[in-house]
């Protein structure tokens, strides 16, 4: 009988542990940089809220008139994507966390340079 309850105890924490690794679905997101300003850094967020994770260009960059795509875990129904360029200055959007979200940045897209 104490078998049996470690044995369904086990099965249990084993299905428990591949549900919560499968809760967060892979999203593909594209970042196209039009500009003509190198983006350095690409942080994610809740939408409204300003605690951005680490960046997710991990020491490379978006070079003007180039693209690139992230694979990222999220749970949320939307994602704040914030990128920072050669100038310091932060730029960001909101996209919804299905399909196939992107953001094209361009010379008109709004600059945070803390002015």
């Amino acid at each position: 009988m104490k078998s049996l309850r470690i044995s369904l105890l086990v099965a249990f924490i084993c299905t428990a542990g591949s549900l919560a690794i499968a809760s967060a679905p892979t999203l593909t997101i594209t970042v196209t940089n039009n500009s003509s300003r190198e983006i350095r850094h690409l942080y994610l967020s809740s939408a409204g809220n300003d605690n951005w994770g680490s960046d997710q260009l991990n020491n490379s960059s978006i070079g003007a008139g180039t693209s690139r795509q992230l694979n990222v875990s999220w749970e949320e129904s939307t994602v704040k994507l914030v990128a920072e360029d050669q100038d310091g200055c932060f730029l960001s959007t909101t996209v919804a966390a299905s399909g196939e979200p992107g953001w094209t940045i361009d010379n008109n897209t709004s600059r945070n340079c803390g002015d």
